[in-house]
């Protein structure tokens, strides 16, 4: 069938499309490169450069496909705190753009890829009955979103499903962007010599998702009729392990020699994050293949194959405080 993918130049919207054309599936994405590159997109898919908040242009490219996987995001949870105007713009105006597109288009089916920053400072591990406590404008944009969903699939006979990645890592994520992705900003500088830095005591808990163990998930989510109207944590509940403990096992595996510097907390930071898969494997059929150690290695690895890089600070930061980390503000990295 015909398929359009949001954020298709994007870590994970890459990867989903690559396996979609493998099955055989005509793709068509698009994607603003605020985030992604294009390189990432797959020869075989038709590709648009265009902006989700963009609703004639979402008419356009998504008209015709029977399933729509919504990857595209702003995902600068920390940074919301600082730039609110900007990330609620693209999570919210864009992802209601992109769900009125595609059912103006005749879709059948939406998978919208949500975030972990829904549940807040709920009890661990994370379970889709609690109900969404987001602590900062990202978390709350994508409950928004989930919201503006559920009620136009309602109205227009729209199949849904809602998925909620966490902490995804592996070849191809971003490691550039000084906002982002802890693994990867960690070994870009390590491999570069260079200390990496940590926010508050670095006892944070997470839970590292390896792309491959997310795909499995969105495939059955948007191909099958299993997860249909509801929301899905998808990727491990194992391996829970703190910032602390990650940096020392990329420093094993890139062979830096240094010590990270510690600094301030930041605002709003959910102390301990992490999900339960418990609903993806009875209803997914979910399972874990790829470990913690897989991941990191990957995203190494991919650093390296390409070469570590600058850091780019692409993005304006809309409120300067004294609480605005230094690491943004001084362009520390």
């Amino acid at each position: 069938m015909k398929i359009f993918i949001t954020g298709i130049a994007g870590f994970l919207g890459s990867h989903l499309a690559e396996r979609l054309i493998g099955m055989g599936h005509a793709v068509v994405g698009c994607d603003s490169l605020l985030g992604g590159e294009l390189v990432n997109v797959p020869a075989e898919a038709e590709f648009y450069q265009y902006d989700c908040r963009d609703f004639n242009a979402m008419a356009k490219v998504s008209r015709g496909a029977e399933l729509v996987y919504h990857c595209a995001a702003t995902a600068y949870e920390g940074l919301s705190v600082f730039a609110p105007a900007m990330v609620m713009d693209n999570i919210l105006t864009g992802s209601v753009s992109v769900f009125s597109a595609a059912i103006a288009g005749g879709a059948r089916r939406i998978v919208f890829c949500s975030s972990m920053a829904r549940y807040g400072t709920n009890q661990v591990p994370f379970e889709e009955s609690y109900d969404p406590r987001p602590q900062d404008p990202y978390g709350i944009a994508k409950v928004a979103a989930e919201a503006a969903l559920r009620n136009l699939a309602g109205v227009h006979g729209l199949e849904y499903a809602i998925a909620v990645p966490h902490n995804i890592i592996g070849a191809r994520q971003k490691f550039d962007d000084p906002y982002r992705n802890v693994a990867s900003i960690m070994a870009n500088l390590m491999l570069q010599g260079r200390q990496p830095f940590v926010y508050g005591d670095g006892e944070q808990q997470r839970c590292f998702s390896h792309v491959d163990d997310c795909l499995s998930c969105l495939l059955a989510m948007g191909l099958t009729e299993r997860g249909l109207g509801q929301v899905v944590n998808i990727g491990p509940d194992e391996e829970f392990i703190s910032i602390n403990a990650l940096f020392r096992l990329l420093k094993d595996i890139t062979g830096f020699e240094g010590q990270a510097i510690h600094l301030k907390d930041r605002p709003q930071e959910v102390k301990n994050a992490f999900c339960s898969s418990a609903r993806a494997r009875d209803v997914l059929g979910y399972r874990t293949t790829r470990s913690l150690d897989d991941g990191l290695r990957d995203v190494v690895g991919y650093i390296r194959k390409v070469g570590p890089r600058k850091f780019r600070y692409h993005l304006d930061i809309e409120i300067r405080t004294a609480r605005t980390p230094r690491t943004w503000t001084e362009r520390l990295m």
